[in-house]
This record gives structure tokens, C-alpha cells and sequence, in this order.
């Protein structure tokens, strides 16, 4: 008789959540406990996809199909290394699969990169998404605004501050952030990218989507739509990449339109300092010229622009967990195959990685399934027998006898209704729910209003 396999997935955002599915898919002996530090499922698609990616957001769907097999159990609120440590997971289960991604911003060495006014996009995500682990305040003060980079985060970043909060209100954007937003006086944003349009790594939908607002005018500086052979050899490779340059030349060169707020997309132009004395006031860019190969380097022309804030979007960073090697230069948990190795480069027994913290923070959620599905072929492929205590619920007493208050997935269902209806007056999908304590007093059926 085959043995039963007990696995805990650390984290609920898809890298979790397809590491939970290929095991039960594998094998009907399977059981798995997926845990999360906040009381709620999904990760980033909860609190990091911004509001108006409906599109995006729509990927909760899949991942609830998948927690709401019996075979695998949601536990929230109780936080890896912190609440539950590496040789207690031992106890109770045979194998561990840390999946908790990258949420943190990734560091910009300019000077005055940490002048007030000055903000990392994850951050900034972090906010306008509702996460219960954020200050509720943010300054918008600025009248234009940088932000610097050339992927989906930036993108996001850049629509979210250029778009009128009234056009957010269709979304599940929380009150405060609504609230904030409309009391903005940004008039212009700009985003800066370091090289030229055939290399920006944003999608042709996202880019789309920047021009999409009644109350936004897009403006591409047509002195960065610059191309090399690396350019064109990428044009003619991928697809997404022709058609990322087709709408770029094409909103460079139409007619202006009559908007309140204004997008500006500037290419070729490198930040190299945040200005300012005890805040922000202004960015410095060196303009760049293309080397042949799709690459870059600086010409000595700089330019100083007028902003009053900065929002890097240089990329997600990993955290280092307890007890756990990390790679600080590339952010990752060192891996062979997913399985998770020792500073003498040997695999600690029934420790296994999967998602961002394992490859880096690149990749559409798409490419996550594949990762997952590595990882797990490898789990299934060792002996695993390390649990001692097999009872499903001893891992749940061990955590009532420590006081902590875990959430279960009935009671994130009935938090998910909840916010449902308190959107549903007002047309929306739903309306967030952020403190902590509310959340957690919901799920044990309190009464919040």
C-alpha cells in the first residue's frame, strides 16, 4: 500500500497554489497544507496586480478550483520562520515546498534615491492594493511625477497615478485609496526606460491599456523611437515585441488630444540622480545611444526634469527566509532542480523551492505552472518519510497551543462574501476589506458594521 504523502507549500500566490495542484494531480495519496503569513489567499494577485487588470485578476478563479479541493487545506495568518519553523514542518510533514515569491523593491544606486518623495513601486502596489501590512496613508503631493522603468510594474504604476480615481471606482480599490487618489494634483507622469521601444518588457495589453483612459493623453518623445540591428532582429523574432514598437511609432506621431492629464513615454533616457535638498525635485537622465546589439551607453547628455516624486520600478526582490540559504546576488534560493541546497551545494532533505524565489523574479504567471511542475517531479522523485506526527489536525493544535490565530478556508469564504457584498451596492466586483484585526473578526463571524 502506498504511503501517504504529506506536503506543506509555503505561500498562496500561483507558484504555491500549481505546486499544491501538480501534487494532488500526481498521486490520490497526497494531502497538502498551504500556508500564508496574511489570512487571506493568491499572493500578488490579491496585492500586488493593480485594481484595474480585471483581465489579470480573473486568474483567482483558477486558483480556487484548485484550494477548494479537499485535499488541500488553506491556513493563513501564520508566517514561515516566524510562527512555524523549518523543524517543526518536519514533524508533521514529509516534504516542504517554499513558494513565498518576490514582494519586496528592488534597490536603484543613484544619488538621492532616498530622498522624501522618493518610492518603490512594490510599495506603491502594496498601498493601492490594500495590503493589511502597509501604513494606509501615502503622500501624493506631486504635480509630475518619474517613473522609472520598462516593465508591467512600471506600467501599472505609471497608469495608476496618471488615471482620475473616479475611473478606479469599478474596481475593488479600497475606500482610503480612492480617497487619496482624487486628492492628487498630478497633472503629468513620466516614464523613463533606459533603452529603446524594441526592448521594453511590458505587453502589447498592458501598453494598451495605458491609452485606454478618456482623461489621459499618452505622449511618446518620438527622440527615443530609435532602432539598431539588435532592434530589428528582435521585431522580426517576436511578435509581442513587433507589436509593442507598431503602437509606440504610431502614438508618436498622432495628433495631440485635448486630456487633463498627461502619460509621457520616454525612451533612450537613463536615470543617474534624484535631485533635491531634504525632498525631491527633479530627476536627472543620461541620454543613451543604441550599440548594435540592443544594448546601451551613456553619451554625456544629461537632463534634469522638474518631478517632485520618483517611483522605481526596477524590478521584485526575494527575501531571505530563517534557517534557509540565499543567493543576495541574485535573490534566489540556491536549487538544483527545485530542490533546495545546502551551503556545501548537498540537498536539505525534504526542503524543495518553486516561483520567484527560486528562478528570479521573471516570467508571466504562465511560465510559473512549468516551474511548479519541475519542482514537484522532483519531490515525488526522492524518498520523502521525514513526518512523525501524521495526524492532520496535530499540526493545528500545535498552533493553537502557541496562540496563534490561523485562518481556515471556510472562513477566507466567508471574508470573500463579505467583500463581495459591500461592493455589490455600488456596482462593484467587490471592496476590500484591509485591517488585519477586521479581517480576522470577520472570518470568526463577528459583526464589523
Amino acid at each position: 500500500m502506498e504511503r501517504p504523502l504529506r506536503v506543506a507549500v509555503i505561500g498562496t500566490g500561483p507558484a504555491g497554489v500549481y505546486a499544491a495542484d501538480h501534487l494532488i494531480k500526481a498521486s490520490e495519496s497526497v494531502t497538502v497544507d498551504i500556508f500564508d503569513r496574511l489570512p487571506t489567499p493568491y499572493g500578488l494577485i490579491r496585492y500586488g496586480v493593480a485594481p484595474d487588470h480585471s483581465r489579470i485578476k480573473e486568474v483567482v478563479n483558477a486558483l480556487y478550483r484548485v484550494l477548494n479541493n479537499p485535499r488541500i487545506r488553506f491556513i493563513g495568518n501564520v508566517e514561515y520562520g516566524v510562527d512555524v519553523k523549518q523543524d517543526e514542518l518536519r514533524r508533521f510533514y514529509d516534504a516542504t515546498v517554499i513558494a513565498t515569491g518576490a514582494e519586496k523593491d528592488r534597490p536603484l544606486d543613484i544619488p538621492g534615491i532616498d530622498l522624501p518623495g522618493s518610492f518603490g513601486a512594490a510599495d506603491f502596489a502594496s498601498w493601492y492594493n490594500g495590503h493589511p501590512d502597509v501604513p494606509r496613508e501615502w503622500p501624493l503631493e506631486a504635480t509630475e511625477i518619474a517613473v522609472i522603468g520598462a516593465g508591467n510594474v512600471a506600467v501599472d504604476v505609471a497608469r495608476i497615478l496618471a488615471k482620475t480615481a473616479d475611473e478606479l471606482l469599478v474596481t475593488e480599490i479600497p475606500d482610503n485609496v480612492h480617497r487619496a487618489l482624487k486628492a492628487s494634483p498630478a497633472t503629468d507622469v513620466h516614464l523613463f526606460s533606459r533603452r529603446g521601444p524594441a526592448q521594453v518588457k511590458f505587453t502589447p495589453q498592458e501598453l494598451r491599456e495605458l491609452d485606454a483612459s478618456p482623461n489621459v493623453e499618452v505622449i511618446v518623445h518620438p527622440e527615443g523611437i530609435e532602432f539598431d540591428e539588435g532592434s530589428l532582429a528582435a521585431m522580426r523574432e517576436t511578435r509581442h515585441v513587433k507589436m509593442c514598437v507598431d503602437i509606440l511609432q504610431n502614438w508618436a506621431v498622432r495628433d495631440p488630444r485635448d486630456r487633463p492629464r498627461r502619460l509621457h513615454l520616454h525612451f533612450l533616457q537613463s536615470p543617474v540622480a534624484v535631485l533635491g535638498d531634504g525632498r525631491v525635485t527633479g530627476l536627472r537622465t543620461e541620454t543613451q545611444e543604441l550599440t548594435g546589439d540592443g544594448w546601451v551607453r551613456g553619451t554625456g547628455e544629461f537632463t534634469d526634469w522638474p518631478v517632485q516624486a520618483v517611483y522605481r520600478a526596477v524590478g521584485y526582490l526575494s527575501q531571505a527566509l530563517p534557517e534557509l540559504p540565499f543567493d543576495n546576488g541574485s535573490g534566489t534560493i540556491p536549487h538544483a532542480a527545485g530542490r533546495i541546497l545546502d551551503l556545501d551545494g548537498d540537498h536539505i532533505p525534504g526542503m524543495y523551492v518553486t516561483g520567484w524565489i527560486k528562478r528570479g523574479p521573471v516570467g508571466l504567471i504562465g511560465h510559473t505552472k512549468g516551474d511548479a511542475g519541475e519542482t514537484i517531479t522532483s519531490l515525488l522523485a526522492d524518498t520523502n518519510e521525514a513526518a512523525t506526527d501524521r495526524d492532520p489536525d496535530a499540526v493545528l493544535a500545535h498552533l493553537a497551543n502557541r496562540g496563534l490565530r490561523y485562518t481556515t478556508w471556510a472562513e477566507w469564504q466567508k471574508l470573500d462574501a463579505h467583500e463581495i457584498a459591500l461592493g455589490e451596492p455600488h456596482g462593484r466586483k467587490r471592496i476590500k476589506v484591509v485591517p488585519r484585526q477586521e479581517m480576522l473578526d470577520i472570518c470568526a463571524g463577528a459583526n464589523t458594521q
